[in-house]
């Protein structure tokens, strides 16, 4: 099933920018970004302290800093979460409405700010950020959704709740979306317990089958 370049208008981006922003972000998420080049994309989550997903999204290093790609229902609660932790760290954190999430299967449409393969798994296409709501048409959301139940990926903001899964639960390993050799992180503990013990008990998975 092939899709055409579209929006995600129910994605929303959450921009960090200021001089401290790269430490700050390493240290909270389960993916690491102190290499990752400008206009280079990873995935990631930030989560809780028992090591539960509160929100996993796309992360694009730009000249400022970095721009956040997540769930808009997750958006405020992802906002409220880093300013908490932002203390005396020199980041600011705004949204940014000029900027719109966007999907393609092969080819990254024009006009895109940054664009590149989805980084959770080789072959299911890309992503990109347009500048503003009209860019380009919306995605066809059935194309979209089939293409993932497909390709086996998750999306934690529909498929479960906030703080519902664990980490390794929600295939962040398998989806390259939690680095093993960074730095402590929330959560990091159970994370890391989870995957040395081989403790995980449940994941998802595709299941195929006829029928309704």
């Amino acid at each position: 099933m092939r899709f055409a370049p579209g929006l995600l208008p129910h994605r929303a981006c959450l921009s960090l920018t200021g001089p401290d922003c790269v430490d700050f972000l390493d240290k909270l998420i389960t993916q690491s970004v102190r290499d990752l080049e400008i206009g280079a994309l990873a995935y990631g989550a930030l989560l809780s302290p028992q090591g539960k997903v509160s929100a996993d999204f796309f992360i694009w290093r730009s000249g400022e800093g970095f721009i956040l790609d997540v769930d808009s229902a997750r958006l405020d609660m992802l906002a409220a979460r880093l300013q908490r932790f932002r203390l005396r760290a020199q980041v600011d954190l705004h949204a940014r409405e000029d900027v719109v999430p966007a999907c393609f299967d092969l080819t990254a449409p024009p006009g895109a700010l940054m664009a590149g393969p989805d980084p959770r798994l080789a072959g299911f296409g890309g992503r990109a950020l347009m500048a503003g709501p009209h860019a380009l048409p919306q995605a066809d959301d059935g194309h979209v959704l089939r293409r993932r139940l497909e390709s086996g990926l998750p999306d934690l903001a529909h498929d479960c709740g906030p703080e519902e899964v664990f980490a390794l639960e929600g295939l962040l390993e398998e989806l390259n979306g939690v680095s093993f050799k960074k730095g402590c992180f929330p959560g990091q503990e159970n994370v890391s317990r989870m995957k040395r013990r081989a403790t995980t008990r449940k994941k998802f998975c595709r299941l195929r089958f006829e029928g309704p």
